[in-house]
């Protein structure tokens, strides 16, 4: 398998774009809402590593990042723009980040309203990455 057509600089971006994204959807936009449907505490969450959870989400969205660079090389054909790259993207979050999560959250007796917040932003950053990648083939 020929890794040399992938774009680091590329997926780094991307990466940087949905870290990006995850900030801001889990604080301004959705975060009080976010906690509240999982009984989250600010106290609860100041508890946490963050250096750990943030550093270890970075690397996943890099890993996500990655993998979509992949799969636009090799299924993209190379009249890949911005365009085909984020609709590959929401593609990939909606119909398997997407659903699921829509099972996990059926099992685990969560809200509608936790897997919309969950799931639009794997959708949406995973659509924003496509379309970083998507421009930069």
């Amino acid at each position: 398998m020929d890794y040399s057509s992938i774009n680091y600089l590329a997926v780094l971006a991307a990466t940087f774009a949905a870290f990006i994204l995850g900030s801001l959807w889990y604080t301004v936009l959705f975060g009080k809402a976010w906690q509240k449907e999982l009984g989250f505490t600010d106290e609860y969450l100041k508890k946490g590593n963050m250096a750990a959870i943030f550093g270890s989400s970075f690397l996943l969205m890099f890993i996500m990042s990655w993998g979509m660079a992949w799969f636009i090389n090799v299924h993209g054909e190379n009249d890949v723009n911005w365009l085909w790259g984020m609709v590959y993207g929401l593609f990939i979050g909606l119909f398997f980040v997407g659903a699921s999560y829509g099972i996990n959250m059926l099992y685990q007796r969560r809200s509608f309203k936790l897997w919309a917040i969950d799931s639009f932003y794997q959708i949406l950053f995973l659509g924003m990455q496509g379309a970083i990648l998507g421009a930069w083939h």
